[in-house]
């Protein structure tokens, strides 16, 4: 078995197939979209290059909030455009329903008033450039704003996302209420560029700012919603709404919920300033991810993410449970280069879940090894799905400071799931795969050279070249390292590889720009401070429990929504009230980071293991509740972060080995425990509680309690290996009568 194109693109069930002109007009649009971004990361101009001056064509490097307007306003116009506001109908190939005349004629009249918005907005641009002096307060300003650009802007927006839930479109086609939403895209960015260019850019949140960037501001929020809705589902929307909600409602509310009366004005021209949309969430999908997002495109343009996953094969195929532990290795590998853990789980696991069921692992196990091990990829250095660099916009903490801390609980992590699909595959009595039936691993090894970009990404960085060199040198040696397969990239695929990174693009940008919604509320409400005093109250009665709640409270936050955006609201909200606790920033954000990343496999809303679950064809929860069980060492590892801070690389190397060491014993006693296989058989309940005691002692990390845990090792290796209890046997508790 061989697996080939497994990181091919998926085509979503509401997304549109172009073809004809309409399929090269969107390629064009989604590769000089990703273009853009990697001419302005890296300061590239025509004109410098080549003397030539060409009309209408932005200056690099750009203003930084003008470049992150343009960056969101693109991901909306291009996720309007292919993404429908509803599934089609039957499989991907459908054609689609054709639109009812009515809904047709009233989505075009829509196109009147947002051309009219755009309009005044590029008039209101002439005007300044003509010297006109800008300010919130003039009342015949004030009356354009309201009448020639907030009034339609506002009417096709709401008009254009209400049409769209009603309206259909054979789906090789736009639709004529996406259109209307792509041009007030077009008019917000337009508007918001042209003001913040004046000095009511520093009016934000005042009332002296115009009443137009309010305006604008709360339609861009409906498209940014709308279009998350559209492509991850609707748990972001509705956290986000709720977080919306708490600004005019929380005057209402009790205790450390209440908040100070806010009118709709003040919060919009604030929202969609760096303290909201434009803050840290949009910083990074603009420059970190849209970067690594293009590497990864390269890197399934050259067929490296095959080679990964063929790769696992050849060096754990032949083990016992082989596919499980294929899964392990291929979603670590391709968790590096994908940036969700639902995406990593139709990645791989497409391919990865049925060989575990054809080898003996019951679907719903199947589909659990494959969500934690794709949940897993997200916490694994370089790239940890994004994350990474989040924490290092938020922190201030130098990245690469970052992905050494999460070497060892990475490995952990991946070690724990290595020991519970191997103790399952024992007690089950499975083989590996035949070696006819896998690639040959020296084969394999010749083409070891396709792992050169993973490994120039990563000497780069410590090299200390920026992020964004680094990145751009990684991508430009996957398209040098593809001369050397039958996959070469020339001119056509190098595009084709911008265009898949434009469309990959959408999603996340969306998301992190809804999650910017969120962290402005709590920028604005001070909602996060007074969540830091709860935690501070909870402490004075136990550290451990302002832990667990922060736990929870992370875990919550991410229920349902991709990586990036859970660690980017639970960093907003948790994280200030760990650091108040005086545990230091990088422990912190670590804790948080890694529990809203395990969000993806927690009951009851667990996004890898419902992915997992929709291709092993078992229960949904029955799968969630089965891959939380696995990656149980997930949910012990932060907490020792708080005890042991060698565990993230904090102090002498002997404390750092010896911490990584003794935690690396702990997950697998950690494993053992919870499977019930230790020493080669299964074991009795009270050896199982003992492996479990001795496992939280050996993860703390303290002399005194390794000893413990050496010790109960020893004891219950003993017994296991002497007294041979029964492994069926029962705990027996009796009543008082």
């Amino acid at each position: 078995m061989i697996a080939d194109g497994v990181d091919d693109e998926a085509v979503e069930a509401n997304r549109r197939i172009f073809e004809g002109s309409t399929f090269w007009a969107m390629a064009a649009l989604a590769t000089l979209y990703a273009m853009f971004h990697m001419a302005a990361l890296n300061g590239l101009s025509i004109s410098a290059l080549t003397g030539i001056e060409l009309p209408f064509l932005p200056q690099f490097p750009m203003e930084t909030w003008n470049f992150r307007i343009v960056h969101v306003a693109g991901a909306l116009v291009l996720g309007f455009l292919m993404y429908a506001a509803a599934d089609f109908p039957g499989d991907a190939d459908a054609p689609g329903t054709p639109a009812r005349p009515a809904l047709h004629t009233a989505a075009i009249a829509l196109a009147v008033p947002a051309l009219l918005a755009l309009g005044t907005a590029i008039w209101f641009a002439l005007l300044i450039e003509g010297g006109a002096m800008w300010n919130g307060m003039d009342a015949t300003i004030k009356f354009r704003e309201t009448w020639l650009f907030g009034v339609p802007l506002l009417l096709a927006t709401a008009g254009a996302i209400g049409l769209s839930w009603a309206h259909s479109a054979p789906r090789a086609r736009l639709a004529a209420p996406d259109i209307v939403l792509g041009i007030c895209a077009v008019a917000v960015a337009a508007y918001l560029i042209t003001i913040y260019g004046t000095l009511m850019r520093n009016s934000t949140g005042t009332p002296f700012a115009p009443i137009g960037i309010s305006i604008a501001a709360v339609a861009g929020t409906a498209l940014i919603m709308e279009l998350t809705r559209r492509v991850a589902g609707l748990a972001l929307v509705i956290i986000a709404g709720v977080f919306l909600a708490y600004v005019f409602a929380g005057q209402y509310l009790p205790g450390f919920l209440n908040s100070p009366a806010i009118s709709w004005q003040r919060f919009f021209s604030q929202v969609y300033t760096d303290a909201g949309i434009l803050g840290p969430t949009t910083a990074v999908s603009s420059t970190y991810i849209i970067l690594f997002i293009i590497f990864a495109a390269f890197l399934q343009a050259s067929k490296v993410g095959d080679y990964f996953v063929n790769f696992a094969f050849a060096a754990a195929g032949r083990t016992r449970g082989g596919p499980a532990k294929v899964a392990i290795f291929a979603s670590g590998l391709m968790g590096m280069i994908n940036g969700t853990s639902a995406g990593n789980v139709v990645a791989t696991g497409s391919l990865t879940i049925p060989l575990m069921k054809k080898v003996g692992y019951h679907k719903k196990t199947a589909g659990a090894v494959e969500a934690a091990a794709s949940t897993g990829g997200q916490i694994m250095p370089p790239i940890m799905g994004a994350g990474a660099f989040i924490m290092a916009e938020i922190t201030g903490i130098p990245y690469t400071e970052i992905a050494i801390a999460a070497i060892i609980p990475a490995v952990l992590y991946f070690v724990s799931v290595f020991f519970m699909v191997d103790f399952e595959a024992a007690k089950l009595g499975m083989r590996g795969m035949n070696a006819d039936e896998i690639p040959k691993l020296s084969t394999m090894m010749r083409r070891v050279f396709l792992f050169l970009p993973i490994l120039i990404l990563i000497a780069a960085l410590f090299m200390g070249y920026s992020v964004i060199r680094a990145g751009t040198y990684a991508t430009l040696s996957a398209a040098v390292v593809s001369w050397l397969t039958p996959y070469r990239m020339g001119p056509r695929s190098t595009l084709k590889a911008f265009e898949i990174a434009g469309v990959m693009s959408i999603q996340i940008i969306a998301v992190c720009a809804c999650a910017g919604i969120i962290v402005g509320v709590i920028s604005l409400t001070g909602v996060g401070a007074r969540f830091s005093n709860l935690l501070l109250g909870l402490a004075g009665v136990s550290q451990f429990l302002a832990l667990f709640f922060a736990m929870c409270i992370s875990i919550l936050l991410g229920m349902g929504m991709p990586t990036t955006a859970a660690y980017a609201v639970a960093a907003s909200v948790v994280a200030p009230g760990l650091v108040e606790l005086g545990i230091p920033q990088l422990t912190a954000h670590f804790f948080v980071f890694y529990f809203a990343v395990l969000s993806a496999i927690t009951p009851p809303v667990a996004l890898a293991s419902y992915a997992a679950a929709g291709i092993s064809g078992a229960n949904p929860m029955e799968t969630s509740v089965a891959s939380f069980k696995i990656g149980i060492a997930a949910f012990i590892v932060p907490f020792m972060f708080f005890y042991n801070g060698a565990l993230l690389m904090e102090g002498t190397w002997f404390e750092v080995i010896r911490a990584g060491a003794t935690a690396t014993v702990g997950v697998f006693l950690l494993s053992a425990g919870v499977q019930g296989w230790f020493m080669g058989g299964r074991t009795a309940w009270f050896i199982r509680a003992g492996l479990l005691l001795a496992a939280l002692t050996m993860i703390e990390g303290g002399l005194v309690t390794d000893i413990i845990g050496l010790a109960t090792i020893a004891a219950a290796w003993t017994i296991q290996k002497t007294i041979h209890p029964n492994p069926d046997a029962k705990l027996n508790v009796k009543g008082a009568d």
